[in-house]
């Protein structure tokens, strides 16, 4: 295997994590060379959706998201940290720095959810007898039991006003109309944390944004392993030689610089294809512009899954997840502060006792806001008279409860005006609004993949029968494991290699907290508090 490693070559379409992670555990478990490896991506940067940067033309700091990290439940994550060196921490690993950051850097919400601009108790779940029973209940129903359902066709009407619901759709980014298969993955996989849901002290963090802590360690790895990136290139189309029991890629189609071409695959070769994008056409607005929302042309990677899919009913059904916008869009939106004003007002909420705090829902906001202000510095380059506060609406087509407009249709300043009343900082609004630059992004497929399924909609990793091609990301099936985290992403990658190279090796161990029994007794006497 080693010596017919050195000969394979391996394509990997698109330049997210899972592909970045498909990469390294080709070289490093799989012994193939890095100059063989090839990554296409049709951005111009690499990353997916972990990005975060400075944008000067909009004038501030940008990211579409903050990712959760956790050292128990994220194994996959930590096995791939283990195996990069840290830019910033000489002679540490990824994993190491990742440690010891977070044995200094706690996590604390002491304000988790806020009505009328004060924070309220939420140690009390506010569930009904009902919706206890049925939370039980869902840890003995079997998948196939609850294909196609929503989370609300399983709970009361009372549920979703309980505090439970505000902390777990908060910090998750579910909806009522979610699939339940993917909230009762998330509640079992979490079990353990069910305890501290209210103050989040469970959750880890990365000691810069995640593009710089994570991405771009792995790129400057992998570059000075030669591996090739194909950036700025859009994968149209792959073709097939099929026959009974042997199924394999033979060719690769894709558009560069504006001219179509082919890669063929040879019979050693190998194919890994990220389906889908969660961050797919995502569109950025201003202080003054709101942004668009992009749903008609759909980025390489959806397309190409649907190209392909449309033969091959095993490669699953990209249009359930895709073809719901308005059950599958929010808006993001980072805040740059140029003056100390709102963070220095926010600091009744945050217990100044821990580095970072897990942040703030805004239970009485018709747009749902939640609200983290970064620990500084949150970006490398980031200088100390700069803050930097993240926020998003999980509601962006209702009215706000001050700006009487859509969120979808509000630009920068609108949304601040609406966190700045919602947090009662109203006196203070000029010169918070005169100090800072909020930039809204639209996202129309953030949360497609809790989008309700059934077996199949999602392919194998590797797909029945395919001896050199495999999926990743977060459109691929992996049983038990949750989505929208960069764990997933990882696994997939795990998975993907050591089936198509048939290692001895098996993908990092899922944490099982129902397996232990003080986590049972921990999330059964939190149920009922």
């Amino acid at each position: 295997m080693f010596e017919e490693n050195k000969k394979s070559k391996a394509y990997i379409i698109g330049g997210g994590i899972a592909s970045l992670s498909t990469a390294v555990y080709l070289i490093k478990d799989g012994k193939m060379k890095g100059e063989n490896i090839i990554i296409f991506d049709e951005s111009k940067n690499i990353g997916g959706s972990l990005d975060a940067q400075k944008d000067s033309s909009l004038g501030g700091y940008v990211m579409r998201g903050v990712r959760m990290f956790e050292e128990k439940a994220y194994t996959s994550t930590l096995d791939l940290m283990s195996k990069i060196p840290s830019l910033t921490s000489k002679n540490k690993t990824l994993k190491e720095e990742f440690v010891d950051f977070n044995k200094k850097n706690q996590t604390y919400s002491q304000s988790r959810l806020i009505k009328n601009g004060k924070a309220i108790n939420t140690k009390p779940l506010g569930l009904g007898i009902k919706d206890r029973f049925y939370l039980l209940k869902l840890l003995f129903c079997s998948e196939s039991n609850l294909e196609n359902m929503e989370i609300k066709d399983f709970f009361t009407p009372p549920f979703f006003e309980s505090n439970f619901w505000y902390e777990f759709c908060t910090v998750f980014s579910f909806q009522p109309w979610h699939g339940l298969i993917e909230f009762r993955r998330y509640f079992i996989r979490f079990i353990k944390d069910f305890p501290s849901i209210d103050t989040l002290e469970t959750i880890e963090i990365t000691p810069y944004n995640q593009y710089e802590s994570l991405i771009l360690p792995i790129v400057d790895w992998l570059k000075k392993q030669k591996v090739e990136f194909k950036t700025d290139t859009k994968v149209v189309d792959l073709s097939f030689d099929i026959k009974k029991d042997k199924k394999t890629v033979n060719h690769i189609y894709y558009f560069q610089d504006g001219e179509k071409k082919e890669i063929a695959i040879d019979k050693d070769d190998y194919v890994f294809i990220t389906l889908g994008s969660m961050t797919a056409d995502s569109s950025f607005g201003s202080m003054t512009k709101a942004p668009e929302l992009n749903s008609q042309d759909k980025s390489a990677s959806w397309n190409l899954w649907e190209k392909i899919s449309k033969n091959n009913p095993n490669f699953g059904q990209p249009k359930v997840f895709n073809s719901h916008i308005n059950k599958s869009k929010w808006i993001s939106f980072t805040l740059t502060f140029k003056e100390p004003v709102f963070c220095d007002l926010i600091k009744k909420f945050i217990n100044e006792k821990v580095n970072n705090f897990g942040g703030l829902s805004i239970v009485d906001s018709n747009w749902l806001m939640s609200v983290v202000v970064s620990y500084n510095p949150y970006f490398i380059d980031q200088p100390e008279s700069i803050n930097i506060a993240w926020g998003y609406g999980l509601y962006p087509d209702k009215e706000g409860n001050f700006v009487k407009k859509k969120m979808s249709e509000c630009n920068g300043e609108e949304i601040l005006t609406e966190l700045i009343y919602h947090l009662g900082f109203e006196n203070k609004k000029e010169k918070i609004i005169e100090s800072a630059i909020c930039i809204p992004c639209m996202m129309p497929y953030i949360t497609s993949q809790f989008l309700p399924r059934k077996a199949g909609d999602r392919p194998d990793v590797v797909p029945k029968n395919f001896i050199n091609m495999a999926f990743l990301g977060q459109y691929c099936e992996i049983p038990k494991d949750v989505v929208f985290t960069v764990e997933y992403s990882v696994r997939s990658a795990q998975i993907a290699v050591y089936s198509l190279l048939k290692l001895n090796k098996k993908s990092a161990p899922i944490y099982k907290g129902t397996h232990h029994i003080k986590v049972l007794y921990g999330a059964l006497k939190t149920l009922f508090r």
